[in-house]
């Protein structure tokens, strides 16, 4: 950079950052500069592994514990006591990582296009709505934004702690594309080669493909998704954090992420050491010996990573299934209680995951305020004979002459399981190969059917899928209130009933409405976002996990144990113990831009 300064091609670095820069504290000591982070992705769908490292630079922030909402981008915030207004200060003087201003406008503009129907038919996220619909987003000054909402907004703060579209939309560059600013959009689209304004304004909004778009974060896009088989991201100039000796970070000058499709390609990669710092697809049980015995070869050690996830393996049966007759079978209660007794869920833990993990169903960890272990336990003791017993009495006792069990139609009940592939899980299709033997000894047809990740998401999103497996996420606090999707429909990753997800964040308009208890748990739900004091929000969540264990949704298999991540011995001030959730968006709250590596 200093070179850059001297040859006039940077301004001076008081002209580069805020008046008040953040500052970092490190979690071993300052550092130096340069150097390059060395990571991966399992394939070019990973993109949530980008933002968790290179791309987390949210209105608000997690603190490092993951006990509460810091500032971040916004310098300060306010709010109401009766939670319905919400101001942030920002930064002055910080600035895209082109150079220009980042203001109020910026905020203002992103909230306007996440709220333009063209753009997002979908219509504004669930967390900047009420039932009584969208807030005033308004700049008071180039510094000042203020959020006032029709009613309480009880869960605002949290979300903007993790959700970062209102910072990642810089208005002096995307307002070219949007036709309400510029006219000539939809000819520029056509110049450009697509079908329209709306096209070419996603296609530029998407960080990770488009490398001329700016940038709060530390690193900015250089080489984009989709060109070649690496995405680099290299030193953001005008980055508004420092350390404690007012040096701007980041330390590292970049970080290159390898694009790979093979799950034992990324275990080869990190057992050579070929990575500096890597949580993700790799830390199985299964995995650890062999990471284990890499380590002194390879130069790393590992991290403990704390599980947050409440499940390995969530297995989700269909219940809103185009199949009107299997629709029938999945959504009787007993049928699942029935399979759910057939498996061997220590004999999974042995054979599959290491010995490592416990029976649990879908339901909240025992670190979590929210636990029940009723609610943990139920229907997870092994137990052929009484499987054999609730199927019957469920009405499939039926069978045809190779002992499978009919549907009330006659036809036998048979079903897929399908799994992502490159499996986010390696051993689930091992772990689901043990499953459909459990069931098959009950007399339930069932088969394996690995399917490439973005054809798995496709189906899905069509409602194709006989069932699915996923890991079972928001096990601990602030994951449970903000993404509960195992305890009822609550986006398009409740596996076990997309079209009520639809039914519920469409309000009504989309998707097929569900059944009257899982409507009280969405009405419950939404007097939780309306909620402003965190007692009364704790109460409803607690209601609506006491419907979740009545209903039994999807069935549960084992809960994560202890996790592990790997660090190579030369990087520097990555924290030793680290949270494990989408919601925190490991490991980013740990500060990645004060990560450095020694000679």
């Amino acid at each position: 950079m200093t070179r850059q300064v001297e040859a006039g091609k940077l301004p001076p670095l008081a002209d580069r950052i805020p008046k008040a820069p953040l500052v970092v504290s490190p979690t071993e000591r300052t550092g130096s500069y340069g150097g390059m982070w060395r990571s991966a992705l399992l394939g070019p769908s990973d993109t949530s592994w980008l933002s968790r490292t290179v791309g987390y630079e949210t209105l608000l922030r997690w603190d490092v514990g993951w006990t509460k909402s810091i500032p971040n981008v916004a310098d300060s915030f306010q709010a109401s006591a009766d939670g319905r207004e919400f101001t942030f200060k920002l930064r002055a003087g910080m600035r895209w990582s082109d150079g220009k201003p980042f203001t109020a406008a910026d905020i203002v503009f992103a909230f306007e296009s996440l709220g333009d129907a063209d753009l997002y038919p979908a219509g504004l996220p669930l967390y900047l709505m009420t039932s009584k619909g969208a807030p005033t987003v308004s700049q008071e000054d180039d510094q000042t934004v203020r959020f006032s909402f029709p009613e309480p907004s009880g869960l605002l703060l949290d979300n903007l702690s993790f959700q970062g579209a209102l910072t990642a939309m810089p208005q002096h560059y995307l307002q070219q594309f949007h036709q309400k600013s510029n006219p000539e959009a939809d000819a520029l689209a056509k110049k450009e080669k697509f079908q329209d304004w709306v096209a070419l304004f996603l296609a530029r909004a998407d960080r990770w493909s488009n490398q001329d778009l700016p940038t709060l974060c530390a690193w900015k896009v250089v080489n984009p998704l989709g060109k070649g088989n690496q995405v680099i991201v290299e030193r953001n100039p005008y980055y508004w954090k420092t350390d404690p000796d007012g040096r701007q970070l980041p330390y590292l000058d970049r970080v290159v992420f390898d694009v790979i499709s093979d799950s034992s390609v990324l275990l080869l990669k990190a057992t050579n050491g070929e990575f500096d710092m890597h949580t993700r697809h790799i830390n199985t049980s299964p995995n650890k010996p062999v990471l284990a015995r890499g380590r002194t070869k390879g130069h790393y050690h590992f991290v403990d990573i704390q599980p947050c996830f409440e499940n390995q393996m969530v297995i989700a049966l269909n219940l809103t299934h185009e199949d009107p007759e299997l629709r029938k079978v999945f959504r009787n209660k007993e049928f699942r209680i029935g399979l759910s007794h057939a498996i061997n869920r220590q004999e999974l833990v042995n054979a599959v995951f290491q010995r490592q993990g416990k029976a649990w169903q879908a339901a909240p960890r025992r670190e979590s305020p929210f636990y029940d272990e009723g609610f943990a336990t139920q229907y997870t003791d092994y137990d052929e004979a009484k499987a054999n017993e609730i199927l019957d009495q469920a009405g499939y006792a039926r069978r045809d002459a190779e002992g499978f069990r009919l549907r009330p139609d006659g036809t036998r009940i048979a079903f897929a399981v399908e799994v992502a592939s490159p499996a986010v899980i390696p051993y689930w299709p091992d772990a689901m190969e043990m499953v459909r033997l459990y069931w098959q000894k009950v007399g339930v047809k069932m088969s394996v059917k690995p399917e490439d990740r973005s054809l798995f998401y496709e189906r899905k999103a069509a409602n194709k899928p006989d069932a699915t497996v996923w890991t079972g996420s928001a096990g601990r606090e602030f994951d449970v209130l903000l993404d509960p999707r195992w305890y009822f429909p609550f986006n398009d990753e409740s596996n076990f009933a997309i079209p009520w997800a639809a039914w519920f964040t469409s309000r009504g308009k989309e998707g097929e409405r569900p059944p009257e208890r899982t409507q009280q748990q969405m009405a419950l739900y939404r007097e939780l976002q309306h909620t402003p004091d965190q007692a009364g929000r704790y109460r409803l969540m607690k209601e609506i996990l006491g419907i979740a264990k009545e209903e039994f949704y999807a069935i549960g298999t084992v809960l994560e144990e202890q996790g592990y991540g790997i660090v190579n011995d030369r990087m520097r001030n990555v924290a030793k113990s680290i949270p494990e959730s989408h919601i925190y968006n490991t490991p980013a709250p740990t500060n990645p831009e004060q990560y450095f590596l020694t000679p």
